[in-house]
């Protein structure tokens, strides 16, 4: 049996690379809109990155994590997500020293053992913002502005902005006690997971996937009861510039996030009952991370999932010419030409192809509608002596002259058509 990709993993092919090539260019054109970068970090990191950053008690690090021991015994784990990283990256280059706030985007893989379903892989792709040094409610607003923008411009309807604020540390310990409180009754019928939870950090039992534990979570108390006056105030402003941006949402007192670092604003979009992007704030993280005390606002958005409720939507992606020009050729000096026309129609700014297969004229013209070719010409040894040939417009079929001895007026005319 040949060997085939890893459960979980998925090969994007050639015919599909426009797709994310179209998403991807949308996106860097949106973040500089708000003047966010660009930054890259390693695939793997320190596993003590993600225990401390992500949190020992969340479902990401005590079941999905990759980790292994290198060559020199130290632990590294295949990236779960793009916060931490991007945290470390600003701490270990001492970016807090710069004017703030820093803004910054990511495209990068992420891994996850978890169980494979449709719009879910092992490893999949996202596009992150991050953005540090302001504790301004604006800020939040601006960030899920701008996942909500970057949604609704692919053309997605029926989109469901749900907020929630976690509160601070001391907002968390009070409501953690109400928490225990409620759940003690219930404790032995816990999965074993929640268990060890329930000490440590009972809240991510509101997260917890098995059935069991969301009957029993399901009318637990809620955070926003037990938020102090300040976080309440950040909240109501964040509402405030919600509304004076025109986007909508509703209050959902019920999300939580999976990982541990996020403080105050939370959020979620939800499509047909999918989250297809998530994000929040995380104020304790750098300093976690042994940098400075300084707040910070991000999310991320699964590229998988993107384009798979574009799909499901029935919204296509705009595909481009791959080929403008095809040029066939028929016998031994005019394979010659071709490759030398291509290669200098090129230097025009053409996209060209030409037989390397020894295919018939007829072959190749067939091949040229496969690959859809704007334009074929054909070379043959009238057209070498002549120096003139026939451009075919392949949408159809109109023949335009072409000077042979004139490739810049080919390409000019292939270019505007």
């Amino acid at each position: 049996m040949a060997i085939q990709a890893p459960k979980g993993t998925k090969d994007m092919l050639p015919k599909d690379a426009y797709k994310w090539q179209y998403i991807e260019s949308k996106l860097r054109e949106l973040s500089a809109e708000y003047g966010i970068r660009e930054i890259r970090t390693p695939m793997f990191e320190n596993t003590e990155l993600f225990t401390r950053g992500v949190g020992e008690t969340t479902d990401v690090v005590q079941k999905e994590m990759y980790t292994f021991d290198d060559k020199g015994g130290r632990s590294m784990t295949l990236k779960p997500e793009g916060t931490a990283p991007a945290v470390r990256a600003f701490i270990e280059s001492s970016m807090y020293a710069d004017a703030q706030p820093t803004k910054m985007y990511y495209f990068t893989p992420a891994f996850r053992y978890e169980n494979v379903q449709k719009g879910r892989l092992r490893q999949f792709h996202q596009y992150g913002i991050e953005v540090f040094g302001s504790k301004e409610p604006s800020i939040d607003a601006e960030i899920i502005s701008i996942a909500m923008r970057a949604l609704n411009e692919f053309g997605i309807e029926g989109l469901s902005l749900n907020i929630n604020s976690l509160g601070c540390p001391e907002c968390r310990k009070k409501y953690n006690d109400a928490l225990k409180k409620y759940l003690e009754e219930n404790y032995d019928s816990l999965c074993s997971t929640c268990k060890t939870r329930f000490e440590r950090n009972p809240m991510r039992i509101i997260d917890c996937k098995e059935k069991k534990c969301k009957e029993i979570t399901k009318n637990a108390p809620i955070i926003l009861d037990y938020i102090c006056d300040e976080c309440s105030e950040h909240f109501n402003r964040v509402k405030e510039y919600l509304d004076v941006l025109g986007v909508q949402y509703i209050v959902d007192p019920h999300i939580v996030r999976g990982l541990d670092y996020y403080t105050k604003t939370v959020f979620e979009i939800i499509h047909k009952g999918l989250a297809v992007c998530a994000g929040g704030r995380y104020d304790k993280l750098i300093e976690e991370l042994d940098g400075p005390n300084m707040p910070a606002m991000g999310f991320g958005l699964g590229l998988e999932r993107l384009i798979m409720t574009l799909e499901n939507e029935g919204i296509e992606i705009p595909k481009p010419n791959f080929i403008d020009l095809y040029i066939g050729s028929m016998g031994k000096e005019a394979n010659l030409q071709a490759l030398k026309m291509a290669n200098e129609l090129r230097n025009f700014g053409l996209k060209c192809d030409i037989d390397h297969m020894g295919k018939s004229v007829k072959a190749q013209m067939k091949f040229a509608n496969k690959i859809d070719s704007k334009f074929t010409i054909v070379l043959g040894s009238d057209e070498l002596e002549n120096k003139k040939g026939k451009l075919k417009r392949m949408s159809d079929g109109e023949q335009f002259d072409a000077n042979l001895e004139n490739l810049e007026e080919i390409a000019k005319l292939i270019k505007n058509q």
